[in-house]
């Protein structure tokens, strides 16, 4: 797909009169992956591959990650243009709106959206999700746990000390504690990390505030979302409309990564076993791309196994994983 891929980013540099470079992270239900610090080694290669140029424009697809990735690669990107602009064909939420916003210019299609930058943090200690695979894990975002303890204290009226105690440990027996301790520190370093990255967008330092405030928790829900219009006449960002022959091209990029990704495919073991009769599976679930530096791509590799579970309780499923990390393709 990548070849099909190539033209459209061609066509797009030629309108935009730049460089053009593609993420995306796949949101494929029960099988979600995240902006993290292992790509920022192959966004070194890709643009290296392009050299310093006037301008340099990130078509980003995610719903989120690391804080310090998304700042990272802000910051590298900075150093090989002296223009760095965003395109959003549909979601860059959390770590993506924290890229986003470190740019001089968001181009945003009329579905795109922003949300808030309150992070969600994905450890190995984090809850395991049922029914997926042995990796997958549900995000734990600072303001789920807020509303958690808000509903004890403010809606069932929990005061006691001891009674919020147990509250706490109620919490703790599904929530690991650092899990928690790491979702509140990373909130704090997202609020310092947002403020820095404003500047080239914002430059009344009181808008920098309220922006940030809205963004990390006055938006109310780590789903909400912020359209193009919201986002230039609300928060004052740098928001771009692109022309009717620049949105028939983001939105054919857009279509053939969602194809390739399957992001409206749910990830489901039984399925992907009897679409499989030797249990085989290879699925991409995130693409870095550029015409200078071709394609990369963080895949999961292995082979479904049926096993008899104990007691007579019928079969279950084995995921034998041989391989996960990045390829060049």
């Amino acid at each position: 797909m990548f070849d099909k891929r190539e033209i459209l980013y061609e066509e797009l540099e030629k309108v935009l009169n730049t460089k053009l470079l593609v993420y995306v992270t796949g949101d494929r239900p029960g099988y979600e992956t995240q902006i993290a610090s292992d790509a920022v080694d192959i966004f070194i290669e890709h643009l290296d591959a392009i050299g310093v140029v006037p301008k340099i424009s990130l078509l980003l697809y995610t719903r989120g990650g690391q804080t310090l990735a998304g700042w990272n690669i802000v910051n590298l990107v900075k150093q090989f243009c002296d223009e760095f602009e965003v395109i959003i064909p549909h979601k860059a939420h959390s770590t993506g709106t924290l890229i986003s916003i470190g740019a001089d210019r968001i181009i945003m299609t009329k579905q795109a959206t922003l949300g808030p930058i309150d992070p969600s943090v994905n450890t190995p200690m984090n809850p395991q999700i049922l029914n997926a695979g042995p990796d997958a894990r549900m995000p734990v975002s600072v303001e789920a746990l807020n509303s958690y303890l808000d509903v004890a204290k403010n809606e069932l009226g929990i005061n006691d000390d001891i009674a919020l105690a147990n509250v706490l440990i109620k919490l703790s027996e599904t929530v690991h504690p650092l899990v928690i301790g790491e979702a509140f520190r990373a909130r704090n370093q997202i609020q310092m990390l947002a403020e820095k990255l404003l500047v080239k967008q914002v430059k009344e330092q009181e808008s920098i505030k309220n922006i940030i405030s809205f963004l990390c928790s006055d938006s109310g829900s780590h789903d909400y979302t912020i359209n193009r219009t919201e986002a230039k006449e609300n928060l004052g960002l740098n928001i771009i409309k692109p022309t009717e022959e620049q949105y028939i091209i983001i939105n054919k990029i857009y279509t053939s990564f969602s194809k390739e990704l399957e992001l409206r495919k749910p990830f489901d073991l039984n399925q992907l076993m009897n679409s499989n009769p030797n249990g085989e599976y290879n699925i991409t679930r995130v693409i870095i791309e550029s015409i200078s530096g071709g394609k990369d791509v963080f895949a999961s590799k292995g082979r479904l196994t049926t096993v008899n579970l104990p007691n007579g309780m019928g079969t279950g499923i084995n995921d034998n994983r041989t391989f996960e990390g990045w390829l060049h393709e």
